[in-house]
């Protein structure tokens, strides 16, 4: 079983950035993707942004596509999620999972294991 856990929320004011990370610890062979779903005040919870974990593939949704950039460093077990150009929009709590979904990973009904979220808050 994987355990995840999340850091770098925080608040931010409109077009600043922020890079949130996702530690992996624990059996790390079982997933296809990894990577970072959202859910806001009232909102449903959305996929953000996935990498594949056989050969990096990305995934982006289209409100983070230019804006958001994933990645993972394999030697520390660590994926990323550096986010550029904040909006009030992307305030939400971000959660680290993993998927095993090939055919929409981003899909956020699908996730087998979760962090416990890290909050990002971007307000002027």
């Amino acid at each position: 079983q994987v355990q995840l856990v999340e850091s770098g929320g925080g608040f931010v004011q409109p077009g600043g950035s922020l890079r949130l990370s996702c530690a992996i610890s624990g059996s790390t062979l079982d997933y296809y993707a990894i990577g970072w779903f959202r859910q806001a005040p009232g909102k449903e919870r959305e996929g953000v942004s996935v990498i594949t974990q056989k050969d990096g593939r990305t995934y982006y949704t289209d409100s983070a596509k230019g804006r958001f950039t994933i990645s993972r460093d394999t030697p520390k077990n660590t994926v990323y999620l550096q986010m550029t150009n904040l909006k009030p929009e992307d305030t939400a709590v971000y959660y680290c999972a993993t998927t095993s979904y090939h055919w929409y990973p981003l899909d956020p009904t699908q996730p087998d294991a979760w962090g416990q979220g890290t909050l990002v808050t971007v307000s002027s």
